[in-house]
């Protein structure tokens, strides 16, 4: 799995359509110098598209002040031979390859991928630490988290998670015997999973108060398969999962993905993309919720690139974002665009 040679399609991954994109009407950066840490991007090559540095690079230089990157695990770059357990081991060496490229200062002032999140399958229970402490030593001193995605529906029309999890990963024993080695080592949870599986991330959460939970893309609402057209049914049961996760003091929350195919909002089937506008007002009612529930504190906006670019560039995203806590204090602000994103990911940059 992984790599050029051995392409991967991930189920709920579409490429952008370049064209489509340059249909976007020039928007005026708001805010530039306001430092943003973009803690959720990708970095791939498949068959179908590629997204590595000069990409990342390409989209960073829209005009928004990017400081800082954060990289997630997306089942890249794979070892090709060994254990199977330790081969996604290679994806860490290929990005912290990709860190020390940008931390040489050859590449602009942004750090790129100055954390790592990777995958280990945690359902080798006890088996899955020598695996952790691979992912460490290949990080040079990057590696931050692990993501094990849990992303599952018993609808045939939703897709699984790029893992292939079963029902019920999250309260599994095997899971949870493999969670329970991320704290000694320091490591950070990233939870993918769809909105109607929240409840068992609560469950998760409580179990472990001492290992930080960090919930990608909101919480996963869908507005697919048996959920389209649902949307006000959607919102309601999201929303009460969402305020239950955050009685968990250990968990924090990512603020995007909603451009993703999978979810409520079908910009990317429109004639013309949207402007940062449009998605401000479409978004308002996600993102409002979780900064009401969890705090700035607890909240950090993200791009979920390149995924989230079927919907808007680089540029427009972060426009929605600015425009979506203009009335936030200056305090406020930076938590959400790098202060939390710094502190959960212990970066320093």
């Amino acid at each position: 799995m992984g790599g050029p040679s051995q392409p991967v399609r991930l189920g709920n991954v579409f490429p952008p359509n370049a064209d489509w994109l340059a249909r976007h009407q020039p928007e005026a950066i708001l805010e530039p110098d306001l430092p943003i840490l973009d803690p959720h991007h990708h970095l791939w090559e498949r068959a179908d598209h590629r997204y590595l540095l000069p990409d990342l690079l390409a989209d960073l230089g829209s005009g928004h002040n990017v400081v800082g990157t954060v990289f997630v695990e997306c089942m890249a770059m794979y070892r090709a031979h060994g254990p199977s357990e330790l081969r996604p081991v290679g994806e860490t060496e290929f990005v912290n390859g990709v860190a020390a490229m940008s931390a040489s200062g050859g590449y602009g002032p942004a750090r790129i991928c100055a954390g790592i999140v990777g995958f280990a399958d945690l359902t080798l229970r006890d088996r899955v630490k020598p695996v952790l402490e691979a992912h460490v030593a290949a990080g040079g001193g990057r590696l931050r988290g692990i993501r094990h995605a849990a992303g599952w529906d018993a609808s045939e029309d939703i897709r699984k998670s790029h893992t292939n999890p079963p029902q019920g990963l999250l309260g599994s024993a095997a899971f949870r015997a493999g969670f329970a080695r991320l704290a000694p080592l320091a490591l950070s949870f990233d939870a993918w999973l769809y909105h109607p599986q929240l409840p068992e991330l609560v469950d998760l959460a409580r179990a472990f108060p001492d290992t930080t939970i960090v919930l990608d893309h909101v919480g996963g609402p869908l507005g697919c398969g048996p959920y389209a057209g649902r949307h006000d049914d959607v919102f309601t049961t999201w929303q009460a999962s969402i305020r239950r996760l955050a009685d968990c003091t250990n968990v924090v929350v990512k603020l995007g993905g909603l451009g993703m195919r999978i979810g409520p909002f079908d910009f990317y089937r429109r004639e013309a993309p949207p402007t940062s506008a449009d998605l401000a007002a479409a978004w308002r009612p996600y993102i409002d919720a979780c900064v009401t529930a969890f705090g700035a504190d607890r909240c950090m906006f993200e791009s979920n690139f390149p995924v989230d670019k079927i919907t808007c560039s680089y540029a427009v995203l972060w426009n929605a974002f600015k425009r979506l806590v203009a009335g936030s204090s200056a305090s406020e602000k930076t938590a959400l665009f790098s202060r939390t994103a710094k502190r959960v990911y212990r970066l320093t940059l």
